[in-house]
Protein backbone atom coordinates (compact mmCIF):
# COMPACT_ATOMS: atom_id res chain seq x y z
CA UNK A 1 0.00 0.00 0.00
CA UNK A 2 1.36 3.37 -1.25
CA UNK A 3 1.95 5.92 1.96
CA UNK A 4 1.59 9.52 1.34
CA UNK A 5 2.80 12.34 3.78
CA UNK A 6 2.00 15.61 4.77
CA UNK A 7 3.98 18.46 6.85
CA UNK A 8 2.99 18.97 10.14
CA UNK A 9 3.74 21.81 12.63
CA UNK A 10 4.89 20.69 15.51
CA UNK A 11 6.05 23.52 18.62
CA UNK A 12 9.17 22.89 20.30
CA UNK A 13 7.85 24.65 23.25
CA UNK A 14 4.49 25.20 24.57
CA UNK A 15 2.66 28.13 24.27
CA UNK A 16 4.80 29.60 21.86
CA UNK A 17 3.51 33.24 19.96
CA UNK A 18 2.89 33.39 16.63
CA UNK A 19 5.71 35.36 15.60
CA UNK A 20 7.72 32.31 17.41
CA UNK A 21 6.64 29.81 14.70
CA UNK A 22 9.58 31.43 12.97
CA UNK A 23 12.12 29.35 15.03
CA UNK A 24 9.68 26.03 15.36
CA UNK A 25 10.68 22.58 14.34
CA UNK A 26 8.86 20.62 11.82
CA UNK A 27 8.15 16.89 11.33
CA UNK A 28 6.76 14.56 8.80
CA UNK A 29 4.23 12.35 9.75
CA UNK A 30 3.07 9.59 7.82
CA UNK A 31 -0.73 9.40 7.06
CA UNK A 32 -1.66 5.82 5.21
CA UNK A 33 -4.21 6.46 2.54
CA UNK A 34 -7.16 3.58 2.81
CA UNK A 35 -7.51 2.66 -0.69
CA UNK A 36 -4.65 4.23 -2.72
CA UNK A 37 -5.31 1.49 -5.53
CA UNK A 38 -8.72 2.49 -5.95
CA UNK A 39 -9.62 -1.66 -5.81
CA UNK A 40 -13.00 -2.94 -5.70
CA UNK A 41 -14.72 -4.07 -2.29
CA UNK A 42 -14.84 -7.74 -2.10
CA UNK A 43 -18.18 -9.43 -2.67
CA UNK A 44 -18.39 -12.12 0.41
CA UNK A 45 -17.25 -15.12 0.38
CA UNK A 46 -14.19 -14.93 -1.67
CA UNK A 47 -11.73 -18.07 -1.67
CA UNK A 48 -8.50 -19.08 0.35
CA UNK A 49 -5.33 -19.11 -1.45
CA UNK A 50 -5.34 -22.76 -1.30
CA UNK A 51 -8.68 -23.07 -3.04
CA UNK A 52 -7.87 -20.12 -5.19
CA UNK A 53 -4.63 -22.58 -6.68
CA UNK A 54 -7.04 -25.72 -6.43
CA UNK A 55 -8.87 -24.34 -8.85
CA UNK A 56 -5.93 -23.21 -11.03
CA UNK A 57 -4.94 -26.99 -11.44
CA UNK A 58 -8.76 -27.27 -13.62
CA UNK A 59 -8.27 -30.72 -15.15
CA UNK A 60 -6.56 -33.67 -13.34
CA UNK A 61 -6.67 -37.45 -12.74
CA UNK A 62 -8.10 -39.90 -10.72
CA UNK A 63 -6.82 -43.40 -10.43
CA UNK A 64 -8.79 -45.76 -8.71
CA UNK A 65 -6.70 -48.98 -7.74
CA UNK A 66 -6.26 -51.68 -4.95
CA UNK A 67 -7.75 -54.59 -3.94
CA UNK A 68 -11.42 -53.91 -5.97
CA UNK A 69 -9.15 -53.82 -9.05
CA UNK A 70 -8.30 -58.02 -7.88
CA UNK A 71 -11.66 -58.66 -6.76
CA UNK A 72 -14.07 -57.02 -9.75
CA UNK A 73 -15.65 -55.26 -7.17
CA UNK A 74 -16.97 -51.81 -7.02
CA UNK A 75 -16.85 -51.68 -2.79
CA UNK A 76 -15.33 -54.16 -0.74
CA UNK A 77 -16.96 -55.67 2.19
CA UNK A 78 -13.61 -55.39 4.46
CA UNK A 79 -13.81 -59.02 4.73
CA UNK A 80 -10.51 -59.66 1.68
CA UNK A 81 -7.96 -61.37 2.23
CA UNK A 82 -4.36 -59.30 1.97
CA UNK A 83 -3.20 -62.29 -0.18
CA UNK A 84 -5.73 -61.20 -2.93
CA UNK A 85 -3.71 -58.43 -3.78
CA UNK A 86 -1.26 -59.48 -6.43
CA UNK A 87 0.06 -57.33 -9.20
CA UNK A 88 1.27 -59.03 -12.04
CA UNK A 89 4.22 -56.49 -12.46
CA UNK A 90 5.29 -53.45 -10.49
CA UNK A 91 2.48 -50.64 -10.07
CA UNK A 92 3.61 -47.97 -12.40
CA UNK A 93 2.36 -44.32 -11.19
CA UNK A 94 4.68 -42.50 -13.62
CA UNK A 95 2.92 -44.46 -16.70
CA UNK A 96 -0.23 -42.94 -15.04
CA UNK A 97 0.42 -39.43 -14.62
CA UNK A 98 2.74 -39.51 -17.94
CA UNK A 99 -1.11 -40.53 -19.64
CA UNK A 100 -2.50 -37.90 -17.80
CA UNK A 101 -0.18 -35.04 -18.89
CA UNK A 102 -0.48 -35.79 -22.06
CA UNK A 103 -4.04 -35.56 -22.02
CA UNK A 104 -3.75 -31.98 -20.57
CA UNK A 105 -4.15 -32.63 -17.20
CA UNK A 106 -2.30 -31.01 -14.48
CA UNK A 107 -2.61 -33.47 -11.11
CA UNK A 108 -3.30 -36.49 -10.20
CA UNK A 109 -5.01 -38.27 -7.11
CA UNK A 110 -4.45 -41.61 -6.72
CA UNK A 111 -6.78 -43.82 -4.33
CA UNK A 112 -5.06 -45.06 -1.20
CA UNK A 113 -7.62 -46.54 0.81
CA UNK A 114 -10.88 -47.10 -0.20
CA UNK A 115 -13.99 -48.23 1.83
CA UNK A 116 -12.75 -52.01 2.27
CA UNK A 117 -10.02 -50.28 4.23
CA UNK A 118 -7.14 -52.03 2.41
CA UNK A 119 -4.10 -49.48 2.23
CA UNK A 120 -1.67 -49.26 -0.47
CA UNK A 121 1.29 -48.08 1.82
CA UNK A 122 2.83 -49.26 4.76
CA UNK A 123 0.71 -48.08 7.31
CA UNK A 124 1.62 -48.60 11.29
CA UNK A 125 -2.30 -48.04 11.59
CA UNK A 126 -3.86 -51.66 10.39
CA UNK A 127 -2.17 -55.00 8.94
CA UNK A 128 -4.46 -54.66 6.46
CA UNK A 129 -2.17 -53.26 3.98
CA UNK A 130 0.45 -54.08 1.18
CA UNK A 131 2.82 -55.95 3.48
CA UNK A 132 0.63 -58.94 3.72
CA UNK A 133 0.02 -58.60 -0.27
CA UNK A 134 0.35 -61.68 -2.16
CA UNK A 135 3.74 -61.77 -3.90
CA UNK A 136 6.82 -59.52 -4.20
CA UNK A 137 5.15 -57.18 -6.49
CA UNK A 138 2.57 -55.78 -3.67
CA UNK A 139 4.79 -55.93 -0.76
CA UNK A 140 7.56 -53.46 -2.21
CA UNK A 141 3.70 -51.71 -3.31
CA UNK A 142 4.18 -47.43 -1.87
CA UNK A 143 1.71 -46.12 -4.06
CA UNK A 144 1.86 -42.22 -1.80
CA UNK A 145 5.79 -42.68 -2.37
CA UNK A 146 5.93 -43.70 -5.81
CA UNK A 147 3.18 -41.32 -6.74
CA UNK A 148 4.13 -38.23 -5.29
CA UNK A 149 7.44 -38.81 -6.50
CA UNK A 150 6.67 -39.44 -9.88
CA UNK A 151 4.31 -36.09 -10.06
CA UNK A 152 7.28 -34.34 -8.80
CA UNK A 153 9.47 -35.88 -11.96
CA UNK A 154 7.12 -34.48 -14.10
CA UNK A 155 5.91 -31.02 -13.11
CA UNK A 156 2.42 -32.11 -12.17
CA UNK A 157 0.22 -31.66 -8.73
CA UNK A 158 -0.74 -34.63 -6.86
CA UNK A 159 -3.13 -35.99 -4.17
CA UNK A 160 -4.38 -38.86 -2.16
CA UNK A 161 -8.07 -40.49 -1.49
CA UNK A 162 -8.71 -42.03 1.41
CA UNK A 163 -11.82 -43.11 2.72
CA UNK A 164 -12.97 -42.28 5.79
CA UNK A 165 -15.21 -45.65 5.92
CA UNK A 166 -13.61 -48.48 6.39
CA UNK A 167 -15.71 -52.02 6.35
CA UNK A 168 -12.83 -53.39 7.41
CA UNK A 169 -11.49 -51.39 10.80
CA UNK A 170 -13.16 -53.53 14.37
CA UNK A 171 -13.03 -49.53 15.60
CA UNK A 172 -15.23 -48.39 12.70
CA UNK A 173 -17.56 -46.60 14.40
CA UNK A 174 -15.93 -46.19 17.74
CA UNK A 175 -13.91 -42.81 18.97
CA UNK A 176 -10.65 -44.78 18.77
CA UNK A 177 -11.16 -45.18 14.80
CA UNK A 178 -10.59 -41.61 14.08
CA UNK A 179 -8.27 -41.02 16.76
CA UNK A 180 -6.41 -44.39 16.32
CA UNK A 181 -6.88 -45.15 12.48
CA UNK A 182 -8.33 -42.64 10.59
CA UNK A 183 -6.54 -39.50 11.97
CA UNK A 184 -3.27 -41.17 11.91
CA UNK A 185 -3.84 -42.39 8.68
CA UNK A 186 -4.20 -38.95 7.14
CA UNK A 187 -1.23 -37.64 8.82
CA UNK A 188 0.98 -40.25 7.02
CA UNK A 189 0.08 -39.42 3.84
CA UNK A 190 0.78 -35.87 4.65
CA UNK A 191 4.28 -36.96 4.84
CA UNK A 192 4.65 -38.03 1.83
CA UNK A 193 4.42 -34.56 0.66
CA UNK A 194 4.24 -31.18 1.92
CA UNK A 195 3.11 -29.45 -1.40
CA UNK A 196 -0.37 -31.44 -1.87
CA UNK A 197 -3.09 -30.02 -3.38
CA UNK A 198 -5.79 -31.64 -2.52
CA UNK A 199 -6.61 -34.74 -0.03
CA UNK A 200 -10.06 -36.69 -1.13
CA UNK A 201 -12.68 -37.90 1.25
CA UNK A 202 -15.66 -39.33 -0.18
CA UNK A 203 -19.14 -38.98 1.05
CA UNK A 204 -19.72 -42.81 1.44
CA UNK A 205 -19.89 -43.25 5.54
CA UNK A 206 -21.10 -46.20 7.40
CA UNK A 207 -23.23 -48.92 6.42
CA UNK A 208 -22.80 -52.81 6.49
CA UNK A 209 -19.48 -54.37 6.45
CA UNK A 210 -17.02 -56.79 8.21
CA UNK A 211 -15.60 -55.01 11.05
CA UNK A 212 -12.69 -57.27 12.31
CA UNK A 213 -15.72 -60.00 11.90
CA UNK A 214 -18.50 -58.34 13.71
CA UNK A 215 -20.20 -58.39 10.12
CA UNK A 216 -22.81 -55.55 11.13
CA UNK A 217 -24.36 -52.38 10.10
CA UNK A 218 -23.04 -49.41 11.66
CA UNK A 219 -24.12 -45.81 10.87
CA UNK A 220 -21.95 -42.38 12.12
CA UNK A 221 -23.02 -38.80 11.92
CA UNK A 222 -20.11 -37.54 9.10
CA UNK A 223 -21.15 -34.66 10.18
CA UNK A 224 -19.14 -34.67 13.67
CA UNK A 225 -18.15 -38.17 13.56
CA UNK A 226 -14.32 -37.71 11.89
CA UNK A 227 -13.27 -34.90 14.23
CA UNK A 228 -13.03 -32.38 10.61
CA UNK A 229 -11.71 -28.84 12.24
CA UNK A 230 -8.50 -31.06 13.90
CA UNK A 231 -8.24 -33.00 10.75
CA UNK A 232 -7.85 -29.60 8.69
CA UNK A 233 -5.94 -27.98 11.30
CA UNK A 234 -3.65 -31.25 11.25
CA UNK A 235 -2.92 -31.43 7.25
CA UNK A 236 -3.32 -27.97 6.83
CA UNK A 237 -0.21 -27.52 9.18
CA UNK A 238 1.95 -30.07 7.25
CA UNK A 239 -0.01 -29.57 4.27
CA UNK A 240 -0.59 -25.68 3.95
CA UNK A 241 -2.00 -25.60 0.17
CA UNK A 242 -3.79 -28.85 0.53
CA UNK A 243 -7.89 -28.62 0.32
CA UNK A 244 -9.52 -31.06 1.84
CA UNK A 245 -12.47 -32.40 -0.18
CA UNK A 246 -15.81 -33.52 0.56
CA UNK A 247 -16.05 -34.25 4.07
CA UNK A 248 -13.16 -32.11 4.69
CA UNK A 249 -15.66 -28.86 3.67
CA UNK A 250 -13.09 -26.84 1.33
CA UNK A 251 -14.42 -27.84 -2.29
CA UNK A 252 -17.82 -29.94 -2.90
CA UNK A 253 -19.33 -32.63 -5.25
CA UNK A 254 -20.63 -31.08 -7.92
CA UNK A 255 -23.73 -33.46 -7.68
CA UNK A 256 -23.56 -36.17 -10.28
CA UNK A 257 -20.83 -38.42 -11.48
CA UNK A 258 -22.00 -37.96 -15.23
CA UNK A 259 -19.75 -34.99 -16.16
CA UNK A 260 -21.48 -32.22 -15.93
CA UNK A 261 -21.80 -28.94 -14.17
CA UNK A 262 -24.75 -26.27 -14.16
CA UNK A 263 -24.18 -24.03 -16.75
CA UNK A 264 -25.76 -21.27 -13.89
CA UNK A 265 -22.87 -22.70 -11.48
CA UNK A 266 -21.86 -20.61 -8.15
CA UNK A 267 -18.63 -21.31 -6.25
CA UNK A 268 -20.58 -19.98 -3.13
CA UNK A 269 -22.66 -22.94 -1.10
CA UNK A 270 -23.53 -23.86 2.53
CA UNK A 271 -22.02 -26.13 4.14
CA UNK A 272 -24.82 -29.33 4.41
CA UNK A 273 -26.85 -27.68 1.63
CA UNK A 274 -29.32 -30.43 -0.49
CA UNK A 275 -27.28 -32.19 -3.23
CA UNK A 276 -30.09 -31.30 -5.73
CA UNK A 277 -28.41 -28.08 -5.59
CA UNK A 278 -24.66 -29.32 -5.86
CA UNK A 279 -24.37 -28.83 -9.67
CA UNK A 280 -25.70 -25.20 -9.54
CA UNK A 281 -24.04 -23.64 -6.02
CA UNK A 282 -26.16 -20.87 -4.65
CA UNK A 283 -25.80 -17.68 -5.23
CA UNK A 284 -25.96 -16.22 -1.59
CA UNK A 285 -24.13 -19.16 0.25
CA UNK A 286 -22.03 -18.31 3.41
CA UNK A 287 -19.11 -20.29 2.26
CA UNK A 288 -16.74 -20.67 -1.18
CA UNK A 289 -17.28 -24.21 -1.84
CA UNK A 290 -16.43 -24.60 -5.26
CA UNK A 291 -17.68 -27.61 -7.10
CA UNK A 292 -15.61 -31.07 -8.61
CA UNK A 293 -17.14 -32.78 -10.94
CA UNK A 294 -15.61 -36.69 -10.48
CA UNK A 295 -16.66 -38.54 -13.97
CA UNK A 296 -15.74 -42.13 -14.98
CA UNK A 297 -13.17 -41.98 -18.37
CA UNK A 298 -14.32 -45.46 -18.70
CA UNK A 299 -17.20 -47.55 -20.02
CA UNK A 300 -17.83 -49.52 -16.79
CA UNK A 301 -17.14 -49.14 -13.13
CA UNK A 302 -14.70 -46.83 -11.05
CA UNK A 303 -12.04 -49.26 -10.91
CA UNK A 304 -10.80 -51.87 -13.50
CA UNK A 305 -13.08 -54.50 -14.90
CA UNK A 306 -12.34 -57.13 -17.57
CA UNK A 307 -13.67 -55.77 -20.95
CA UNK A 308 -13.89 -52.32 -20.17
CA UNK A 309 -12.77 -49.35 -22.68
CA UNK A 310 -11.80 -45.92 -22.32
CA UNK A 311 -14.44 -43.68 -23.65
CA UNK A 312 -14.25 -41.41 -26.92
CA UNK A 313 -11.77 -38.33 -26.89
CA UNK A 314 -14.90 -36.70 -28.54
CA UNK A 315 -16.89 -37.51 -25.47
CA UNK A 316 -14.03 -36.98 -23.11
CA UNK A 317 -13.72 -33.60 -24.47
CA UNK A 318 -17.57 -32.98 -23.95
CA UNK A 319 -16.75 -33.70 -20.52
CA UNK A 320 -14.43 -31.05 -20.40
CA UNK A 321 -16.42 -28.18 -21.87
CA UNK A 322 -19.36 -29.09 -19.26
CA UNK A 323 -17.28 -28.81 -16.29
CA UNK A 324 -13.73 -27.33 -16.23
CA UNK A 325 -15.80 -25.21 -19.02
CA UNK A 326 -18.67 -24.31 -16.27
CA UNK A 327 -16.87 -22.98 -13.45
CA UNK A 328 -16.43 -26.31 -11.90
CA UNK A 329 -13.00 -28.86 -11.41
CA UNK A 330 -12.68 -32.11 -13.39
CA UNK A 331 -11.50 -34.78 -12.06
CA UNK A 332 -11.46 -37.95 -14.87
CA UNK A 333 -10.87 -41.41 -13.63
CA UNK A 334 -8.88 -43.86 -15.49
CA UNK A 335 -8.44 -47.06 -13.52
CA UNK A 336 -5.08 -48.96 -14.25
CA UNK A 337 -5.21 -52.97 -14.54
CA UNK A 338 -4.16 -55.76 -12.71
CA UNK A 339 -0.94 -55.31 -14.12
CA UNK A 340 -0.67 -51.73 -11.83
CA UNK A 341 -0.44 -49.87 -15.13
CA UNK A 342 -3.06 -48.02 -17.70
CA UNK A 343 -4.36 -49.95 -20.64
CA UNK A 344 -2.35 -49.09 -23.86
CA UNK A 345 -6.32 -48.17 -25.14
CA UNK A 346 -6.47 -46.00 -21.99
CA UNK A 347 -3.57 -44.39 -22.95
CA UNK A 348 -4.65 -43.43 -26.24
CA UNK A 349 -7.81 -42.13 -25.37
CA UNK A 350 -6.14 -39.85 -23.27
CA UNK A 351 -3.39 -38.74 -25.97
CA UNK A 352 -6.57 -38.31 -28.43
CA UNK A 353 -8.24 -36.39 -26.11
CA UNK A 354 -4.99 -34.06 -25.16
CA UNK A 355 -4.43 -33.44 -28.90
CA UNK A 356 -8.25 -31.96 -28.93
CA UNK A 357 -7.64 -29.61 -26.61
CA UNK A 358 -4.61 -28.30 -27.91
CA UNK A 359 -6.53 -27.89 -31.36
CA UNK A 360 -9.13 -26.47 -30.40
CA UNK A 361 -8.62 -24.34 -27.20
CA UNK A 362 -4.49 -23.70 -27.57
CA UNK A 363 -4.31 -20.85 -29.76
CA UNK A 364 -6.22 -17.63 -28.14
CA UNK A 365 -7.24 -15.39 -30.80
CA UNK A 366 -7.57 -12.18 -28.38
CA UNK A 367 -3.81 -12.09 -27.94
CA UNK A 368 -3.90 -10.33 -30.81
CA UNK A 369 -6.96 -8.50 -30.86
CA UNK A 370 -7.84 -4.79 -30.11
CA UNK A 371 -9.71 -4.73 -27.29
CA UNK A 372 -12.29 -1.86 -26.27
CA UNK A 373 -14.76 -1.53 -22.89
CA UNK A 374 -17.80 0.78 -22.04
CA UNK A 375 -16.07 1.69 -19.19
CA UNK A 376 -13.10 1.06 -17.06
CA UNK A 377 -12.66 2.04 -13.44
CA UNK A 378 -10.36 4.87 -12.42
CA UNK A 379 -6.82 3.64 -11.93
CA UNK A 380 -5.24 3.22 -8.61
CA UNK A 381 -1.72 4.39 -7.58
CA UNK A 382 -0.37 0.93 -8.43
CA UNK A 383 -3.10 -0.81 -10.28
CA UNK A 384 -4.70 -0.28 -13.61
CA UNK A 385 -7.92 -1.48 -14.54
CA UNK A 386 -8.06 -0.85 -18.18
CA UNK A 387 -9.27 -2.89 -21.34
CA UNK A 388 -5.71 -3.88 -21.89
CA UNK A 389 -5.60 -6.01 -18.61
CA UNK A 390 -8.08 -8.78 -20.64
CA UNK A 391 -6.03 -9.94 -23.32
CA UNK A 392 -2.65 -10.01 -21.47
CA UNK A 393 -2.44 -13.09 -20.05
CA UNK A 394 -1.51 -12.32 -16.87
CA UNK A 395 -4.14 -13.65 -14.41
CA UNK A 396 -3.14 -10.83 -11.35
CA UNK A 397 -4.15 -8.18 -13.27
CA UNK A 398 -7.74 -7.82 -14.05
CA UNK A 399 -10.29 -5.12 -15.73
CA UNK A 400 -12.96 -3.63 -14.03
CA UNK A 401 -16.05 -0.52 -14.03
CA UNK A 402 -16.32 2.08 -11.57
CA UNK A 403 -18.18 1.25 -8.19
CA UNK A 404 -22.46 0.96 -9.35
CA UNK A 405 -22.00 -0.41 -12.56
CA UNK A 406 -22.89 -3.55 -13.17
CA UNK A 407 -23.67 -3.44 -16.64
CA UNK A 408 -20.93 -3.33 -19.16
CA UNK A 409 -19.72 -4.39 -23.13
CA UNK A 410 -16.60 -5.87 -24.18
CA UNK A 411 -15.62 -5.89 -27.52
CA UNK A 412 -12.61 -7.28 -29.34
CA UNK A 413 -12.24 -6.54 -33.13
CA UNK A 414 -9.73 -7.85 -35.89
CA UNK A 415 -8.81 -6.35 -38.99
CA UNK A 416 -8.69 -9.98 -40.74
CA UNK A 417 -12.03 -12.53 -40.28
CA UNK A 418 -11.09 -14.78 -37.79
CA UNK A 419 -12.78 -18.31 -37.47
CA UNK A 420 -14.11 -18.88 -34.34
CA UNK A 421 -16.02 -21.45 -32.00
CA UNK A 422 -15.58 -20.45 -28.14
CA UNK A 423 -15.87 -17.44 -26.39
CA UNK A 424 -14.06 -17.48 -23.00
CA UNK A 425 -14.31 -16.04 -19.81
CA UNK A 426 -12.78 -15.83 -16.32
CA UNK A 427 -13.79 -13.34 -13.48
CA UNK A 428 -10.93 -12.10 -10.63
CA UNK A 429 -12.40 -14.35 -8.28
CA UNK A 430 -9.72 -13.36 -5.14
CA UNK A 431 -12.88 -10.53 -4.81
CA UNK A 432 -15.58 -12.94 -5.45
CA UNK A 433 -17.87 -14.25 -7.97
CA UNK A 434 -20.14 -11.10 -9.52
CA UNK A 435 -21.63 -11.83 -12.84
CA UNK A 436 -24.99 -12.95 -13.15
CA UNK A 437 -26.12 -12.19 -16.89
CA UNK A 438 -24.29 -12.12 -20.15
CA UNK A 439 -24.55 -12.48 -24.05
CA UNK A 440 -22.02 -13.10 -26.61
CA UNK A 441 -22.20 -11.42 -30.34
CA UNK A 442 -20.25 -11.81 -33.42
CA UNK A 443 -19.73 -9.43 -36.36
CA UNK A 444 -18.83 -10.59 -39.93
CA UNK A 445 -18.25 -7.01 -41.54
CA UNK A 446 -17.75 -4.77 -38.44
CA UNK A 447 -20.93 -3.41 -38.20
CA UNK A 448 -24.10 -5.79 -38.12
CA UNK A 449 -24.08 -7.96 -35.04
CA UNK A 450 -25.75 -11.44 -34.49
CA UNK A 451 -26.39 -12.55 -31.22
CA UNK A 452 -24.86 -16.41 -30.52
CA UNK A 453 -24.99 -19.43 -28.29
CA UNK A 454 -28.16 -19.60 -28.59
CA UNK A 455 -29.74 -21.94 -25.84
CA UNK A 456 -26.89 -21.41 -23.69
CA UNK A 457 -27.88 -20.07 -19.92
CA UNK A 458 -25.15 -17.45 -20.57
CA UNK A 459 -25.41 -16.18 -16.32
CA UNK A 460 -22.89 -17.24 -14.24
CA UNK A 461 -18.86 -16.92 -15.07
CA UNK A 462 -16.92 -17.38 -12.01
CA UNK A 463 -13.27 -18.75 -12.46
CA UNK A 464 -13.65 -20.16 -15.76
CA UNK A 465 -16.62 -20.14 -18.91
CA UNK A 466 -15.89 -21.53 -21.97
CA UNK A 467 -19.12 -20.87 -24.20
CA UNK A 468 -19.46 -22.35 -27.35
CA UNK A 469 -21.12 -20.03 -30.08
CA UNK A 470 -23.32 -22.94 -31.73
CA UNK A 471 -24.57 -23.23 -28.95
CA UNK A 472 -23.30 -27.35 -28.70
CA UNK A 473 -20.51 -28.78 -26.35
CA UNK A 474 -21.39 -32.31 -28.36
CA UNK A 475 -20.41 -30.20 -32.08
CA UNK A 476 -17.31 -28.38 -32.25
CA UNK A 477 -18.32 -27.45 -35.96
CA UNK A 478 -17.20 -25.90 -38.60
CA UNK A 479 -17.10 -22.33 -36.50
CA UNK A 480 -17.87 -18.76 -37.26
CA UNK A 481 -16.04 -16.00 -39.41
CA UNK A 482 -16.04 -12.77 -37.64
CA UNK A 483 -14.27 -9.42 -37.27
CA UNK A 484 -15.11 -8.67 -33.90
CA UNK A 485 -17.14 -10.12 -31.03
CA UNK A 486 -18.71 -8.12 -28.52
CA UNK A 487 -19.42 -9.48 -24.42
CA UNK A 488 -22.19 -7.78 -22.67
CA UNK A 489 -22.30 -8.14 -19.21
CA UNK A 490 -26.34 -7.85 -18.43
CA UNK A 491 -25.99 -8.37 -14.50
CA UNK A 492 -23.30 -8.64 -11.85
CA UNK A 493 -23.88 -8.44 -7.97
CA UNK A 494 -21.46 -5.52 -8.12
CA UNK A 495 -18.79 -3.81 -10.26
CA UNK A 496 -17.68 -6.97 -12.41
CA UNK A 497 -14.28 -8.25 -12.90
CA UNK A 498 -13.21 -9.77 -15.18
CA UNK A 499 -8.79 -11.02 -15.87
CA UNK A 500 -9.22 -12.56 -18.60
CA UNK A 501 -10.97 -12.93 -22.26
CA UNK A 502 -10.27 -15.42 -24.95
CA UNK A 503 -11.49 -16.31 -28.06
CA UNK A 504 -10.58 -19.88 -29.37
Amino acid sequence: MKRFTRNVLVLSVAGVPLMGWAQTSFALEEQTLANPDNEPVPVQPVPHERQLKWQETEFYAFFHYGMNTYTGQEWGYGNEAESTFAPTAAPNPEQWLEAAKAAGMRGGIAVVKHHDGFCLWPTATTTHNVTRGGNDFARNTNIPRDFAAAAKKLGMKYGFYISPWDRNSALYGTDKYVSDVFLRQCAELAQYGTDQFEMWFDGANGGDGYYGGANETRSVDQSTYYDVPNLRDSVHKVCPDCVLWGVGGEARWIGNEAGWAGETNWSPQNRGAASNANEYGDEDGWFWLPGESDAKGTNKGWFWHSGEAPKSAEELYKIYLETVGRNATLILNMPPDKSGSLPAATVNALRQMGNLLRQRLGTDLALTARCEVSESRTNGANRTYDAANLIDGDKDTYWATNDGTTEAVITLTWDEPQRVHYVALQEYIRKGQRVKGFKVETTANGSDWVERANGVECTTVGYKRIVPLNGSTSNYGSGFSVKGVRVTITDSKACPLLHTVSVF
